[in-house]
């Protein structure tokens, strides 16, 4: 899916959603959910060529392939937790978006521990 194709999905479910803003707000909330779900499913197309960008820079670098594991994860977490998020913000419930946002920062954190430990002991053999 080419950048014009899902700016105009975003843009006509918009103003779809606009519509239905006056009075049943529900369906326009529907719409926004359908329309993030198509953007969604042409980002997929995308993901392979970002994936096998990653990994031949991990090539390059020699990182183990673990590191690179946590670092998609992390980049998922963060997506999803976005686009759920963005959901809430829509249908009003800022506060569940608040928690969303919050619990993938924390989950972000959570799968970066062991990284960080693992940086830390490298330094300290470094510095022994």
């Amino acid at each position: 899916m080419s950048i014009q194709k899902a700016a105009a999905i975003g843009v006509c479910a918009a103003l779809i959603a606009l519509q239905f803003k006056g009075g049943k707000t529900e369906y326009g909330i529907y719409v926004s959910i359908a329309a993030g779900i198509l953007l969604g499913t042409g980002i997929i197309g995308k993901l392979s060529t970002v994936l096998d960008t990653v990994k031949e820079i991990g090539s390059f670098l020699q990182i183990e392939g673990s590191y690179l594991g946590v670092l998609l994860k992390m980049l998922g977490i963060t997506y999803v937790a976005e686009f759920a998020s963005n959901i809430c913000k829509d249908s009003g419930c800022q506060t569940i978006a608040a928690q969303i946002q919050l619990f993938g920062k924390i989950t972000v954190l959570a799968l970066g521990m062991p990284v960080l430990l693992t940086l830390l002991r490298t330094i300290e053999a470094f510095l022994s």
